[in-house]
C-alpha cells in the first residue's frame, strides 16, 4: 500500500495528541549503543526507521523489548557482537551514520561500503562526518569500501562545522562524550531534535553545556550509564495537524504542542492569515479564518517566508506553508536556504491548478487563491512534500490520489488514523 487516496473538501475539525519525534528518536536510540547498560525510551513511534535500527541491533545480538502499544523501548547491548553481519549497516535511511560513533568505540573499526540515503532533497554529503571523526582520532582511508578506524579511542578536539549540520553535530556530541579530554564544537546545529539527544546523553552520564546554542562545550568520560529517556513531541506533527486544520477550514487542537518552539511558526502562519492559539500546552487553529496573505510594510517587496538551519523557521515544514498558501488569497515568496533540491515537487502541485513559479533552486513564487481541483499526483521521497501533497488533496472536493505516500510513515505512525478522527475520509491502496 503506497498510495493515498483522499476524499477532499471537508473541514477537519478535532483534538489530536501527537507523536514522539522521530528526529529525536533515531540519534537517541543510537546513542543507547555507547553504553551496556539498559536504557529505556518512553512516547516511542512506531516508524519505518526505528523498525530498521532495532532489526539491526536484534542482528547483532542485541536485547531490544519494544512495546508498541504502550510506546516504550528498552535496549540493552551487553551481547552486542564485536563484527557486523555481513560487513553491512542498515540500508536506505539517513540515520545510519549516526551509528558511526558507538560503532567505531565498540568495534574499532567499520567500512563503509554504499551511502545512506533519506529522501530527495539533495546530496547529503559524508565529508563533514569524517572531517570531525577524524579530528576526535579517527583514521580514513579512502577507497571501496571506505574505512574508517579508531586505534586509540576517542581524544577531545575543538572543531568549527562549515555549516550547522544537524546529524554531524549529534555525532560531534555522541563521539566527545566519551572522548579523553574537552571538546569545542563551534557552528553547532541547535534544533530541538540536537538538544533532545544532548540532553539524553546528558541523563546517561555524559558532561555537555551549551544545549540549544551554536557552540556546545564537552568534557568527555570514562562510560556512559543506563536511564530512562522521554522522547519530546513532534513539533513537525503538531504543525501538520494545525496546517491540516487551517487548509480545510476546520477547528484542531493539538495537546502537548511545545509552545516554546513556536514563536517563528505562530509568525509563519500569521503570514498566511492563520491565528495559532496556544492554551497551556495546546494549540490550536479555530475554524473561520480567512486566509488571506500578510502584505509587509515595505510595499515593493513581496511578503516571505524563508527556511534556513534553526534557529529560522524550520525547512522541513516549509512545504506545509507552501500548500497552505495555495489557498490564501495573495502573491507569497519562499526561499528554502538548505536543500537545492527542495522544489521538485512543485510541478505535482500545479496539477491541482496551483499557480507557482520556480525562480531558481532555493526560491519560488506563489499566487494563491486559484481554483484548484482533485488530481492524481506523484510524491517526490520527500516527507513534508508528500504531506504538503495531502493537504490540498484534502481541501479540494472529490477524490484526489497521491502516488508513492507511504514516505509519509517514515515520521508520522498514525498519519492516516489521525486524520480519519478528525473526519477525513482518507485511505491507502
Amino acid at each position: 500500500m503506497s498510495d493515498l487516496i483522499v476524499h477532499g473538501g471537508k473541514p477537519l475539525s478535532g483534538t489530536i495528541l501527537p507523536s514522539g519525534n522521530k528526529n529525536s528518536v533515531l540519534p537517541i536510540l543510537c546513542a543507547t549503543l555507547l553504553t551496556d547498560e539498559p536504557v529505556t525510551l518512553t512516547n516511542v513511534p512506531d516508524i519505518t526507521d526505528l523498525n530498521k535500527l532495532v532489526e539491526f541491533f536484534r542482528a547483532q545480538g542485541s536485547k531490544i523489548d519494544w512495546d508498541r502499544t504502550k510506546g516504550t523501548l528498552r535496549a540493552e547491548h551487553a551481547g552486542f557482537r564485536s563484527t557486523l553481519t555481513d560487513d553491512e549497516l542498515p540500508q536506505d535511511m539517513r540515520s545510519t551514520v549516526l551509528l558511526y560513533p558507538a560503532l567505531l568505540r565498540r568495534l574499532g573499526r567499520i567500512s563503509l561500503r554504499s551511502n545512506a540515503k533519506g529522501c530527495s532533497l539533495g546530496v547529503r554529503e559524508i565529508d563533514p562526518h569524517l572531517d570531525i571523526l577524524r579530528a576526535l582520532g579517527a583514521d580514513i582511508s579512502a577507497g571501496e569500501p571506505l574505512t574508517i578506524a579508531l586505534p586509540g579511542g576517542f581524544r577531545g578536539a575543538r572543531h568549527w562545522l562549515d555549516y550547522m549540520s544537524v546529524t554531524v553535530t549529534e555525532n560531534f556530541a555522541m563521539a566527545a562524550a566519551l572522548a579523553r579530554g574537552d571538546s569545542t564544537l563551534l557552528n553547532a546545529a541547535s534544533e530541538p531534535h540536537v538538544q533532545d539527544l544532548c540532553a539524553a546523553l546528558v541523563a546517561m552520564g555524559a558532561r555537555i553545556s551549551g544545549l540549544g546554542t551554536s557552540r556546545l562545550e564537552i568534557t568527555g568520560v570514562a562510560r556512559l550509564h543506563g536511564a530512562t529517556i522521554a522522547i519530546s513531541t513532534d513539533y513537525h506533527e503538531v504543525v501538520t495537524f494545525l496546517a491540516l486544520g487551517a487548509i480545510t477550514g476546520g477547528d484542531v487542537r493539538v495537546e502537548r504542542a511545545v509552545p516554546q518552539h513556536f514563536d517563528l511558526i505562530t509568525r509563519a502562519f500569521a503570514k498566511l492569515g492563520v491565528a495559532i492559539e496556544h492554551e497551556g500546552d495546546t494549540a490550536r487553529v479555530r475554524s473561520g479564518q480567512k486566509l488571506v496573505i500578510e502584505k509587509p510594510y515595505t510595499t515593493n517587496l513581496l511578503p516571505k517566508i524563508e527556511a534556513a538551519p534553526w534557529p529560522y523557521f524550520s525547512v522541513d515544514l516549509l512545504p506545509l506553508m507552501i500548500a497552505l498558501s495555495t489557498r490564501a488569497e495573495g502573491t507569497i515568496h519562499f526561499w528554502n536556504k538548505v536543500y537545492e533540491n527542495g522544489f521538485s515537487w512543485i510541478p505535482e502541485l500545479a496539477k491541482f491548478g496551483a499557480h507557482a513559479v520556480v525562480s531558481d533552486p532555493h526560491r519560488i513564487i506563489v499566487f494563491g487563491n486559484q481554483p484548484l481541483h482533485a488530481a492524481v499526483v506523484d510524491s517526490p521521497y520527500v516527507i513534508r512534500a508528500a504531506v504538503a501533497l495531502t493537504m490540498v488533496a484534502a481541501s479540494v472536493p472529490g477524490r484526489s490520489v497521491v502516488r508513492n505516500a507511504e514516505i509519509i510513515k517514515r515520521a508520522h505512525p498514525r498519519f492516516v488514523e489521525n486524520l480519519r478522527s478528525l473526519g477525513a475520509e482518507l485511505e491507502w491502496k
